[in-house]
């Protein structure tokens, strides 16, 4: 029995914002998403200059697991809604001092160029890439779909039975996992950087999450044709089909409470609104969906008596790297680069402390640079390369904002520039910098600015242990009633999947439904609209 059709005000159109949105939509509830910005999407921003189309925010399609399940629950499919492209090359990584970059597939290739590494490694990656698919099924089945709400979801049978194996893989980190198994630095790197996607580094990331290399090395890199701001518009039009009101330009500036009939704590009763016009809006609500920075969600909207992700909790909590973004229009080809290109430093360790310090950056630091235009016409003209540039950094808003041209602020643009001269060198590209033609920076300032992104932080707070699954902030408000929250800040974690499953999560707990585990698509009958 599906419960009475509810009113929803969902703060933020970022992907855990449409997910949750729409799955409520679906089900019949009447759905208001509050989104700031001109466009749906959150942190995946896009800046279009002189003809080039550029992807500000992600760029790794992987899980795809993921966004199939929730297409599915929304009644379509991944197949009509987006068109995916299979990269031929995972990517390709640069490693210091190297005369020339190795190429990252899947399956036997990845597994051959492991013997090239480190020979007789080709057998231990099988083995730790079985061991990586096995995590993932675990972690997809007991895991990323509870929001551990109720403390006996540690105690159900699949967790239990598996109890012996997830323990070691939880108290040790991944550096050692990888390092006690692999002892070429470029085998340990590759195998390691899928932290970064986590907003930590491999010595402080929980080892379960060698489940990560299942992702690239076994089932392999894909590419949404017009990259992520096609899969949120996507997202959002699906959303909409289903009823959801998706206003754009609209800032929200408190949410009212009321006393609950319990009386016990307060219930959330309206969010108050600044439209793009800039009249003052007030929308009833039985529930809200904060679909953005909790902290930021907090201190903005609530007094200060209601928080529930406090001022004290997040100053101890790790705001995982910033990162200084450079978006760059090039005239001619680039073919010393694929699609997704690693530049790994030699002093790795001392690179993550860097980062997590606060300490500035060497003029030689790891990087990811993207050249979409690889697999997408449409985002550069003709004779164009789109290269967008990924320098991590530490989470300090202090170093300032980016800008067009060179014009953002001093600690950014010296990171910008430090990292095209060492794209140049790298990849034996000597006239790189003569051949720009649009430069645009971003800085952790920006993160903070645009997004209200804990500390300027670029991705949310770091998979440490601490910070991971049941560790990581709740899902709902522990003052207010009818409060919830999605987002890289809350369970399960960083990364657009997840952000799909925080919505997933959130749109369970308005539903009241404490379940764990993923909703069954053929179960979730949508609600029929033209009943009374």
């Amino acid at each position: 029995m599906q419960p009475e059709p509810k009113h929803v005000v969902v703060i933020g159109a970022g992907f855990s914002g449409l997910a949750s949105a729409g799955l409520l939509a679906a089900r019949g509830h009447q759905v208001t998403v509050l989104e700031q910005h001109e466009h749906v999407g959150g942190r995946s921003g896009r800046l279009e200059r002189e003809g080039f189309r550029f992807d500000t925010g992600p760029s790794w399609y992987l899980m795809p697991e993921v966004f199939e399940h929730w297409f599915a629950l929304m009644g379509s499919s991944v197949q009509e809604q987006l068109q995916l492209r299979r990269l031929p090359v995972g990517y390709r990584t640069f490693f210091e001092h190297a005369a020339e970059p190795v190429d990252v597939g899947t399956g036997q290739a990845a597994r051959e160029l492991f013997e090239q590494l480190e020979p007789g490694s080709g057998a231990k990656l099988d083995t730790y890439l079985a061991r990586a698919a096995t995590g993932y099924q675990l972690a997809l089945e007991h895991f990323l779909y509870d929001d551990f709400h109720h403390p006996r979801s540690l105690l159900r049978p699949g967790i239990l039975k598996h109890l012996p194996q997830l323990l070691p893989l939880l108290a040790g980190s991944l550096h050692g996992h990888i390092a006690r198994r692999f002892c070429s630095t470029p085998a340990r790197q590759i195998l390691g950087y899928p932290a970064v996607f986590l907003g930590s580094s491999p010595r402080r990331t929980p080892a379960l999450y060698q489940l990560m290399s299942h992702l690239d090395l076994s089932q392999g890199v894909q590419y949404p044709l017009g990259g992520f701001a096609a899969v949120a518009d996507a997202m959002a039009g699906l959303a909409r089909s289903h009823g959801a009101r998706i206003e754009l330009g609209a800032t929200a500036t408190g949410i009212a409470t009321g006393q609950n009939r319990d009386g016990h704590k307060p219930a959330v009763r309206a969010v108050r609104w600044i439209d793009a016009e800039g009249r003052e809006q007030h929308t009833t609500a039985d529930a809200v969906i904060g679909a953005a920075d909790a902290r930021h969600l907090d201190s903005t909207l609530l007094p200060q008596q209601l928080h529930t992700h406090t001022a004290k909790r997040f100053e101890s909590l790790d705001p995982g790297p910033s990162a200084v973004l450079l978006c760059l229009g090039i005239t001619g080809t680039l073919p010393q680069l694929e699609h997704h290109n690693l530049l790994f430093t030699k002093d790795w360790d001392v690179n993550f402390a860097r980062i997590r310090e606060g300490r500035p950056l060497r003029g030689e630091t790891s990087i990811y640079v993207c050249k979409p235009s690889a697999t997408d016409p449409g985002v550069a003209p003709a004779g164009c390369e789109n290269v967008f540039i990924l320098v991590p950094a530490p989470a300090a808003a202090a170093w300032g904002t980016g800008g067009p041209d060179g014009q953002g602020d001093p600690a950014v643009e010296q990171v910008a520039d430090a990292a095209i001269d060492q794209l140049s060198r790298w990849a034996k590209i000597p006239d790189l910098r003569e051949r720009i033609i649009v430069r645009q920076s971003i800085g952790p300032e920006d993160f903070a600015q645009q997004y209200g992104a804990y500390r300027g932080g670029a991705l949310g707070l770091a998979h440490t242990l601490r910070q991971s699954a049941m560790f990581r902030p709740s899902n709902r408000s522990s003052t207010v009633d009818g409060l919830y929250y999605a987002g890289s800040t809350v369970r399960p974690g960083v990364g657009v999947p997840m952000c799909l499953i925080s919505g997933e999560l959130a749109a369970k707990a308005v539903e009241g439904i404490s379940a764990p585990g993923a909703l069954d698509p053929a179960g979730f009958a949508t609600r029929d609209r033209t009943a009374p």
